[in-house]
């Protein structure tokens, strides 16, 4: 869970800098609350392939795609929101030994050095994949059904910009907690 990016008394970002991160975070957390419409139709597939292949011993041609598509929506797409909230994996034994301006130090470097380059790079390949699916029509081939590739491969770059974007206001978080060792949004930790 996340609280809202209050800082500590003392202790306070300009507003600017503030703002931005409260935008950003904004977004992300309401983008998150569309994404999962998505599960609508993953759902309605489904019953209605259980249905028609089990009561009605007629399953559907459409069915497969459709959850494949949904679900991998849902879960690329689910990745943004679940950045905000600080759900993505950390290696704990390791993260737990250090001061909180150190773990903005790890934070600033990996955002920095990975995750922002990589999230570039994948936007910019992923789009050329779109454009292509897109001119070349391409289709799937899990069935007779056919459905057209592009809604999906245009999951991909979207999802890349938004982890872009979110990963834009954790270097910010980050980059604070560096330069002063107070931390602007605090994460419930998980155990699993």
């Amino acid at each position: 869970m996340t609280s809202t990016t209050e800082p500590p008394l003392g202790v306070v970002p300009p507003p600017a800098y503030l703002a931005v991160i409260r935008t950003i975070d904004t977004f992300t957390e309401y983008s998150g609350y569309v994404f999962l419409l998505l599960s609508i139709p993953l759902i309605f597939a489904n019953f209605v392939e259980v249905i028609s292949r089990y009561a009605l011993d007629d399953p559907t041609i459409w069915a497969l795609d459709v959850t494949t598509m949904s679900f991998g929506a849902i879960v690329m797409l689910g990745t943004v929101p679940a950045l905000v909230k600080g759900a993505h994996v950390r290696t704990d034994m390791l993260w737990e030994n250090f001061t909180d301006r150190g773990k903005g130090w790890v934070d600033v470097i990996g955002f920095a050095v990975f995750f922002l380059p990589t999230m570039a790079v994948l936007f910019f390949i992923s789009v050329d994949d779109f454009l292509y699916a897109l001119d070349i029509n391409e289709r799937s081939n899990s069935g007779a059904w056919g459905p057209a590739l592009w809604p999906l491969r245009a999951v991909i770059p979207i999802c890349a910009l938004m982890l872009f974007i979110q990963g834009i206001s954790e270097l910010m978080k980050s980059w604070w907690a560096a330069k002063t060792g107070v931390f602007l949004v605090k994460h419930e930790k998980i155990e699993v």
